[in-house]
């Protein structure tokens, strides 16, 4: 099969890049990129510009998207630069691809996802699921992580103190607060990809402990 993917150089979407890449169901990804990824024999990284996307480019038409695409506020630099990568540029992929064929779509949403959420994060990646839901894809799949385990290229103060908290609480809290490591939900992205069932369905935190 054929996996595009797209936010391959993030923390779960560089996760996502190895397993796919080791997986001998997958014969090609495509992985779009803003800066340029290893050569490897299975994989096309196409340099791309997300306000710019290349409606007719052949890459589209795949067999899934698995979209791990996301920033922070901080780093985007306002709530609108962040819900312009949160948002439109997933919905625009989802789109793109939807119109040149791709059947099935999974994303690395949030645990609270809502439309109707008063927390701005929550209410953006609400608001995206809702829209992904009128695209039109066969299988749909979003992933709800809570709070992400894993290096990241760029720390993050907060979340390295949440992960203290967690990771020291873990035994004890219920599971879908405790931390979620990145190859898990990596892993569940993957699955509904390759493996993708009809209609919309939700994997939810606990399933990524």
């Amino acid at each position: 099969m054929k996996l595009l993917l797209v936010g391959a150089t993030g923390l779960v979407g560089s996760h996502v890049l190895r397993l796919a890449l080791a997986d001998t169901r997958i014969d090609a990804v495509v992985a779009p990129v803003r800066r340029a990824l290893p050569e490897h024999p299975k994989l096309d990284a196409p340099r791309i510009d997300y306000d710019h996307l290349p409606a007719t480019a052949a890459w589209w038409r795949a067999d899934a998207v698995i979209c791990t695409l996301g920033t922070t506020i901080k780093k985007a630099g306002s709530q609108a630069a962040f819900r312009r990568v949160d948002h439109d540029y997933a919905l625009e992929v989802a789109r793109h691809a939807h119109d040149a064929g791709t059947p099935v779509y999974a994303l690395n949403s949030a645990m609270g996802a809502d439309p109707d959420s008063r927390f701005f994060y929550n209410r953006v990646k609400g608001e995206l699921e809702a829209d992904l839901a009128r695209v039109g894809f066969r299988s749909l799949t979003y992933v709800r992580p809570g709070l992400i385990g894993g290096h990241r290229k760029e720390p993050r103060l907060g979340e390295r103190l949440g992960l203290a908290v967690l990771g020291a609480l873990g035994p004890v809290l219920p599971r879908r607060y405790r931390i979620n490591p990145a190859e898990r939900i990596a892993a569940a992205l993957l699955d509904a990809a390759v493996s993708p069932r009809p209609g919309v369905h939700v994997v939810g935190s606990d399933r990524l402990v």
